[in-house]
């Protein structure tokens, strides 16, 4: 059996953490997320793979990156409004 070298990545605004492995042949993302062990119980949201919506059972091929999505900090929509009404100046 054949081995796949995959990395793992966990992102805050500033700061990653991310992990190098080597998995079995036929290996999914959520054996990956495990043997990466990068401590994130509750900030995941989801997964991607190269930014691709992936779920725990998606498999894995030599060289992709498992990115670990976190929950949104604000709904995108109020803060495009936000944004736009600092911008018209109220």
């Amino acid at each position: 059996m054949s081995a796949l070298r995959v990395r793992v990545v966990l992102a805050w605004p500033h700061r990653f953490l991310e992990r190098e492995l080597v998995l079995d042949a036929g290996a999914t993302v959520a054996d990956a997320v495990r043997h990466a062990a990068l401590g994130h119980d509750g900030e995941v949201a989801g997964y991607a793979v190269f930014g691709n919506a992936a779920d725990a059972s998606t498999p894995l091929r030599d060289g992709d990156r498992v990115e670990l999505l976190r929950p949104l900090q604000a709904d995108p929509k109020d803060a495009r409004r936000r944004r736009a009404a600092r911008q018209r100046g109220g």
